[in-house]
């Protein structure tokens, strides 16, 4: 039976659903049943063997739609493998080192014993929701900063654990 995974996502201007987007093409490749999900929906996380979150940073918080999802399905999740990815930096930094998870992820991955978490560059371009977002491109500090080789590469690994376990489960 094929592993199927839940790629949720907290996102204001569509940068972070790529993301998700890209994780769950990964996963499919690697012979995984994937869905992407807005965070925002009323999922129903049960139906899933494993979930990846996703969300945007701002100000350094994670996307509302993401930390909601977390708390409305902290009982499901506790009980899945779990990941979760941040995306947001406006900068090459997220390409150059490990960027921790900023507080409140990291409490969440404490207590539902998440697997892993990334930080991905993030994107804001011309035409971005929010007056802040608009500044910052009208300043010059926008741009797409997202690898998606790392986002590939990441989301490979993932795939990885997950066969891995299934594999040893069947032995």
């Amino acid at each position: 039976m094929p592993i199927n995974v839940l790629v949720a996502y907290g996102t204001t201007n569509g940068s972070t659903a790529q993301i998700a987007e890209a994780v769950a093409e990964v996963l499919r490749k690697e012979g995984l049943m994937a869905e992407t999900m807005s965070a925002g929906s009323d999922a129903d996380v049960t139906r899933y063997d494993a979930v990846v979150v996703g969300g945007g940073l701002y100000a350094g918080r994670w996307h509302k739609d993401a930390r909601r999802f977390v708390r409305r399905n902290r009982r499901a999740l506790a009980g899945r493998p779990l990941w979760f990815f941040s995306s947001g930096p406006l900068d090459a930094t997220a390409s150059e080192r490990d960027i921790p998870p900023v507080p409140g992820v990291r409490r969440a991955m404490t207590r539902l014993d998440a697997r892993g978490h990334v930080t991905f560059g993030g994107r804001l371009e011309e035409g971005a929701k929010g007056r802040i977002a608009r500044m910052i491109v009208r300043n010059g500090k926008g741009g797409d900063f997202r690898n998606f080789p790392e986002i590939e590469a990441w989301a490979a690994r993932v795939a990885g654990e997950l066969v891995k376990e299934r594999t040893a489960g069947d032995g």
